[in-house]
Parts: structure tokens; C-alpha cells; sequence
């Protein structure tokens, strides 16, 4: 990234707004029917009233005049002009003829909207805020900016009702509403793929929408290093970039003569453009940089930083658990200070995120110098000296005035006072957090993991496999048994969009929305006001705004299940892996441009079923095969996955019926798609006399035959004839 980025992306974003407008349309009102109140998430408390205020071209906003209140009636005027293509002037509260420290309410101008900062508005948080809507007025009131933010976007939500005659007709209701819970966030992966700062605020635009308030980032990973740092810029000259695996590494750039590499960084002009931007929104990002394992770009860039005398050359593509971690030098600890010295710097927030997950202690382990290290410290273990090292961190993020944040393996070796902990392996973490007196934050997977599918349909795009539908997310208790007695002690809740699956912005948009709105409602609504069918029942005008603001969200929510005819094409998202071991949604690596399939496999197992199957009447059988690339680290698990032996050199993809094991009762050879890098349809086969023979209803087994794992050999679809 270059200084220009930031006006690049300035310009971008000013595009995208003119586009929105271009294309924005009211609500439908097919889908604005009565008694359907159009808020994500839903208030705490609702009141309807008598007659209705009506907003039209030239209604006035009055704010009182401080830059901030003016910024939030702005932000208000700016979305109804992109959604409804109503234009409202922000104009100045006149000053009030006698002091007072609050305007009165008779004297406010009439027909207005107002935004106005009243001490005396109810609610106990800065995010509180009450909207009156009369056939007088609207009057937006709250104690602190962050509630008139929200009530702002409460009311731009009020307003997805239809346009008669170029005027809307906002029902008269008192709303007063607060948060549940303090935290409410999404985290957006950039280290597995690089995502422009164009997205990245679009993103946070978003979150802003529905409430959502802290933006995690996950800036580093074994695959990149995404964030600039002054003191060690190899981080990102030599850690922001890689070669893709499979197809891509045919690539050559002429320039070079070498694979094109993939990646790109933040500098820190567009980290600090990207912090004020959240400020205006009132999101704070809180950054990962990830510690003590998830370090290979970090190494790679720095040698010096690893455990072994053969430390990795080349930032990796492959995906999964890598066993490189920093090593325990007092250098390494002063490497680290220094980036969180620059990270402190970037971002203001309280809570700096350090990681801590997925820490395999093995190069520890056979290290004499971090063996030697540890009895200097006088360290009885591997996850002892995780801890001694999470505390060392977080005693210096303290130092500085700041808070350390980390998923819940930092229990493991123990961690000081005051440190927060994410639990993502279900909600024992934040049950253990919790009962040693650390505030928690609920971001359990699979749940709240948006790379999970939304569906079983051929048009989801890549992901893992489990299926997380919207409503599972929304029915996500988050205090559960032992931790509604701990309350004091949840923060909050946060989805995290990890991204290894995830290569294009706008499929990191479509696994987000509208799960998050799902989210959001966890996170503020009060649990009574949570019901799904009511939030189904008003996700259609939500739609209508993402519609009109250019949000790419899935629809599946609202679709017939997806259903395939016997004599129709099965895609492999159609058919039902043999095992569930490590079920991935995986995208094709080629071709290097334009669209790509998606296969649904097992990666430890691939093998995959077609549960009915019509043989009576089946007399060929027709399939469609790619090869994706093995590029994942999953430890000793690759020990157990079976190779069936081949037959010929390209191998075959053979069929049994009722079962997976015996001789197979059809073979179709590979050598067709031997040399293609993309899915190929092999020549149809004629189904054998013993297949035709049986009679009703059976099983069809699949699976391939192949001497290495990689590329691996995959099921794009299949089709039975009759």
C-alpha cells in the first residue's frame, strides 16, 4: 500500500455512495406491512401513538450546533438521501431565550426533526437514547453522542416505510432503548486474504448500522502480516505476500520471471484514516496480532524470531494449524514490544487482541535452548511458559495504559489481572474466565464462526462445510447455565469471519449479512424482545436498505430448501460426505480468472454418497471432477487419511453401491482430467447389467483412486441418466 491508498480510497467510497444513490428505491410496500416495526435489532421498549409525522424534501433537522451532533444529523440526512432520495438540511437550534442547561421541549421548532443531548434522557449507558415521534415533531434524545448515533440509525431504520407522493409517514411511537450487553463485535480476517481499506470501512459502515461496536481485526496470521510497522519493515515487504497454492503458482510474472505473488499491507496512514473513520461511527477496532504461535510470516521476514535452526523461507499458502511459534529470547520479547509500542500508537482502544489460540508446543518441546530458557525462568512446562509469556505481554500492554484481550488457550498457563478472555471453543472458556474473576467475550464456534455455510445449496460460496443457518445464530443463548449467575462478568458477544475460504470482498459480505444483524439482536436487544419469527417477519425492509446501500447479503433465509430431481444433476453440495472429519466448502484454484466451482469434501475422507439412486431405471452415469490443492496443515490427522491404490496412472473414480468398501461395481478413468487444473466432465458411463439389475432404491458410494494427496482428486457433480 502507498500514502495515495487513502485518497484512493476517499475516492472510492464517495463512487460507492453516488452508486447507492443511483440505485437506491424505497421500501417495497409489499413488505412495509402494519405492525411490523422495521428496526434491527429490536428496541427495548416500544410505544405507539396517535397520527403520524410526516417527512418530506425540506423537512428541517435541527441539531444544537456542536460539531459532533451536527455530524450525527448529518450521518442521519446522508442515508435517507442514499435510500429514499429525500434531501433534509441540518440547520442550528436557535439559543434559548432564558438559560437552561437543556432547551425545553415546547420550544423546539415545529414540523423538525431534532437531535438533541439531553442530560436528563433515560437510560444508565452512553448507547442509550429515546426517540418521540409526534405528528409535531421527532426529537432524538440521549446523554452521550454514542446514544444519538444510535438513535439516528434508529430512525433511518423507522423510516423503510413506503414513499407516497415523495413523502414518508413515520407512525407516532415512543422508543427507549439501551444495550444489553457492552460489546457487541465482528471480526474481519485480513491476514488469510488481503481486503482494500475501501472494504475494510465499507464493513465497519456497516457494523455501525446495526449497532455492532467493536471491530476486530485480525492483522496477522501464518499467512500474512497486514499491518506496517516502522522499526521491521520485512514484516510486510517480505510477510504481507505469498504464492498461492495449486494452479496459481503457474503464474509467472514477466517482470520477475517468478510465480505472481498475492498479498498486499496497510501502511499506517491507512490504519489511522480507518481508525477515524470508526470513530465517527462509534466503533472501536481492536487489533490482533497474534502470539505465540500463528508466526510464520512474522518468522520468515525475521528469522531470528523462531525455535529452530531451519526456520521457514517463504511466507506459506497453505491452510490449518502450523507448528511455528516464537521462540522466548529476551530479543524476541523486546520485537514484540516494539510492535505493540506502533500498534498502541494506531489505536486508541483500550483492548489490544494477542491471540494465544493454537499454540503447538512441539518445536518447544525439542528446543534446548527454550528447554534451557525454561529453567532459567524456572518454568515447569510448555504451557507454563505460554503463560509466563502471555503475562510478560499483557504486563506491558498494562504499563501503557491498555488492556490485554485473548482467545481462551491463555487460561491454560494462567494470565494476570485483568486480562479478558474470547472463548471460542464453545463457552467454557468464558464459564472458566468468569468463575477466576475475568470479564469474557461469547465467540463460540461454530456458531458465531461466519465461514460456516448458511445453507446446503450449490450457490454458497467457500467455506467450511458445517451448516450455520440464520437462525441458529440467532438463537444463540449467550448465558447459558453457570455464566447467568456471572453476568457482571460477559462483555458481550462477537461473530468472527475468518477468511482462509474466503478470497473476494464480497463473499466476505454474503457470509456476514444478515447473519450479523442476527448478532446484533443478541448482543443489544433485551432477551424477552428476542423472537425469530418477528425478526424474520421484519428482515425484508432490512433487505430493502442493504439493497439500497449495495450490501451483498444472502437471501437463503427466505428460499424454498433446496431440492434435487433423480435425473438431475447432483452437485457435490448435494451429496452427503461419506464422513464428517474436516468438511470443507472448497473453491477451485483455477481458472486463474473468472468464476470458479465450489466442491464440498471431505478432506481427511473424500468420499461422498448419493443416498437414493433410481438403478432400475439408470442406464449411464455421467460426473464432473477437479483436483484442488492438498495445502493444509493438520498434524498427525494426515497420517490416518487412506489412498486406495490406482489402477492406471491418472487413477479412477470409482462406484459402489450400499456400502464404500469391496470391489467396485463401476470405474470411471481419470486420464481426461489428468492435465486439466479446472473441473472436466469425463466421458458418461454406461452403467454394467449388475448395477441395472437391482431393484428400488439404493446407495451409491464414490471415491478415487491416487498415489498422493495433492492435488487431491474431487466430485464437482453427478448425474444419472434414465
Amino acid at each position: 500500500m502507498r500514502r495515495a491508498s487513502i485518497a484512493r480510497a476517499v475516492t472510492a467510497i464517495a463512487a460507492a455512495l453516488v452508486a447507492a444513490t443511483a440505485a437506491a428505491t424505497p421500501a417495497s410496500p409489499a413488505t412495509a406491512e402494519a405492525g411490523i416495526v422495521p428496526i434491527i435489532p429490536v428496541p427495548a421498549s416500544i410505544s405507539p401513538r396517535a397520527g403520524s409525522f410526516i417527512v418530506r424534501a425540506g423537512t428541517p433537522i435541527y441539531t444544537s450546533g456542536d460539531a459532533a451532533a451536527a455530524r450525527i444529523a448529518a450521518y442521519f440526512a446522508d442515508l435517507l438521501q442514499r435510500t429514499h432520495a429525500i434531501a433534509l438540511a441540518v440547520r442550528r437550534l436557535p439559543p434559548p431565550r432564558a438559560p437552561a442547561a437543556v432547551t425545553p421541549q415546547t420550544a423546539l421548532p415545529t414540523p423538525a426533526i431534532v437531535f438533541r443531548l439531553d442530560p436528563q434522557a433515560p437510560g444508565t449507558s452512553s448507547e442509550s437514547y429515546q426517540i418521540d415521534v409526534s405528528p409535531e415533531r421527532v426529537l432524538v434524545s440521549a446523554r452521550d453522542y454514542h446514544g444519538l448515533f444510535y438513535g439516528a440509525v434508529t430512525l433511518w431504520d423507522l423510516c423503510s416505510v413506503p414513499i407516497r407522493g415523495g413523502e414518508l409517514a413515520l407512525a407516532a411511537t415512543l422508543i427507549t432503548d439501551t444495550p444489553r450487553f457492552r460489546w457487541r463485535g465482528l471480526m474481519l480476517d485480513s491476514a488469510r486474504h488481503f481486503q482494500s481499506p475501501e472494504f475494510v470501512m465499507r464493513y465497519i459502515d456497516w457494523m455501525a448500522l446495526h449497532k455492532l461496536n467493536v471491530f476486530g481485526w485480525h492483522l496477522t496470521d501464518d499467512q500474512g502480516w497486514r499491518l506496517a510497522i516502522r522499526k521491521y519493515p520485512r514484516l510486510t515487504s517480505v510477510g504481507a505476500w505469498r504464492v498461492p497454492a495449486g494452479a496459481a503458482q503457474r503464474d509467472i510474472d514477466p517482470a520477475t520471471g517468478r510465480p505472481r505473488l498475492y498479498g498486499g499491507f496497510y501502511s499506517q496512514d491507512d490504519v489511522r484514516h480507518i481508525v477515524a473513520y470508526a470513530r465517527e461511527r462509534y466503533v472501536t477496532i481492536v487489533p490482533e496480532i497474534d502470539m505465540p504461535g500463528h508466526a510464520t510470516a512474522a518468522i520468515v521476514a525475521y528469522p531470528r524470531l523462531g525455535v529452530t535452526d531451519d526456520p521457514p523461507r517463504v511466507v506459506p499458502a497453505d491452510w490449518g494449524i502450523f507448528p511455528n511459534l516464537y521462540n522466548v529470547e529476551e530479543s524476541t520479547f523486546g520485537f514484540l514490544e516494539d510492535v505493540l509500542a506502533e500498534v498502541m500508537e494506531l489505536f486508541p482502544g483500550k483492548y489490544i487482541h494477542i491471540g494465544g489460540d493454537e499454540a503447538v508446543k512441539d518445536q518447544w518441546k525439542a528446543s534446548p535452548q527454550v528447554q534451557a530458557r525454561m529453567r532459567e525462568l524456572g518454568v515447569p512446562n510448555e504451557n507454563a511458559l505460554q503463560g509466563y509469556f502471555t503475562r510478560r505481554m499483557g504486563k506491558y500492554l498494562v504499563a501503557h495504559g491498555r488492556r490485554m484481550i485473548g482467545w481462551d488457550e491463555i487460561l491454560e498457563g494462567g494470565v494476570p489481572d485483568g486480562t479478558a478472555v474470547m472463548s471460542w471453543r464453545g463457552v467454557d472458556g468464558a464459564i472458566a474466565a468468569a468463575a477466576a474473576g475475568h470479564d469474557a467475550v461469547l465467540s463460540p464456534a461454530p456458531t458465531l464462526y461466519l465461514d460456516n455455510r448458511q445453507g446446503t445449496g450449490p450457490e454458497e460460496p467457500p467455506g467450511r462445510g458445517e451448516v450455520v443457518s440464520l437462525e441458529r445464530v440467532y438463537r444463540f443463548d449467550p448465558l447459558p447455565g453457570p455464566l447467568a449467575a456471572a453476568a457482571e462478568h460477559v462483555l458481550g458477544v462477537q461473530a468472527n469471519l475468518w477468511t482462509e475460504h474466503v478470497r473476494l470482498e464480497e463473499r466476505a459480505a454474503y457470509m456476514t449479512w444478515p447473519r450479523a444483524a442476527a448478532l446484533a439482536e443478541i448482543g443489544w436487544s433485551p432477551a424477552e424482545r428476542r423472537d425469530f419469527a418477528d425478526f424474520q417477519r421484519r428482515l425484508p425492509l432490512a433487505f430493502d436498505r442493504y439493497r439500497a446501500l449495495g450490501i451483498h447479503f444472502s437471501g437463503t433465509v427466505f428460499e424454498a430448501p433446496h431440492t434435487v430431481g433423480p435425473w438431475e444433476r447432483h452437485m457435490s453440495q448435494d451429496l452427503t460426505p461419506c464422513t464428517d472429519k474436516l468438511v470443507l466448502n472448497l473453491e477451485d484454484d483455477a481458472p486463474l480468472q473468472g468464476p470458479r466451482a465450489v466442491f464440498l469434501i471431505d478432506i481427511e475422507n473424500p468420499c461422498w454418497m448419493l443416498r437414493v439412486a433410481d438403478l432400475a431405471r439408470a442406464t449411464r452415469l455421467t460426473a464432473a471432477v477437479g483436483q484442488v490443492p492438498f495445502n493444509f496443515q493438520i498434524g498427525r490427522d494426515i497420517d490416518a487419511i487412506r489412498l486406495r491404490a490406482p489402477r492406471t496412472p491418472a487413477g479412477e473414480l470409482e462406484v459402489r453401491v450400499d456400502g464404500c468398501e469391496g470391489e467396485p461395481l463401476a470405474v470411471l478413468g481419470l486420464a481426461p482430467a489428468a492435465g486439466n487444473d479446472a473441473v472436466t466432465v469425463l466421458p458418461p458411463l454406461v452403467l454394467p447389467p449388475a448395477v441395472r439389475s437391482l431393484q428400488g432404491a439404493h446407495t451409491l458410494c464414490f471415491t478415487f483412486t491416487q498415489r498422493t494427496l495433492d492435488p487431491l482428486w474431487t466430485i464437482d457433480w453427478l448425474q444419472l441418466s434414465p
